[in-house]
């Protein structure tokens, strides 16, 4: 278990640190001068179905590996957010702590309470 939890870990700080970095103008700026280096080798290469196989598989592999890191990290920032919106609910007095256990409701469930809520907003003076 502490093996899993190590590399749990480990594998957080890689994908944050990845997502951080993909996300970065200096990133952008590295990827746009490849597509740029890429293109102007064209010529050279006759357009030839090995040069357009470098870029197709390039960033197949890239954008198949950053799905996993960007889900990653996804559900990592929507856990720690969830977790401090429950932390502001149960800090008050008269929220309805019934609205912390939201992602337990089905779809269904979700529709009828938003409805209420969209009434009670209605109905809600403003001062």
């Amino acid at each position: 278990m502490r093996k899993n939890n190590r590399l749990s870990n480990l594998f957080n700080k890689f994908a944050t640190l990845s997502c951080n970095l993909a996300g970065s103008p200096w990133s952008f700026l590295i990827a746009l001068l490849f597509i740029l280096v890429w293109a102007i080798t064209g010529p050279i290469f006759n357009y030839s179905d090995t040069w357009q196989l470098i870029i197709n598989t390039g960033t197949t592999i890239i954008t198949f590996l950053m799905v996993f890191l960007i889900q990653h990290t996804q559900n990592r920032d929507t856990k720690i957010l969830n977790l401090k919106l429950d932390e502001l609910i149960k800090s008050q007095r008269n929220a309805n702590n019934s609205s912390i256990d939201l992602d337990k409701l089905d779809d269904e469930e979700l529709k009828i309470l938003e409805k209420e809520y969209k009434k009670l907003c209605k109905n809600k003076v403003i001062k």
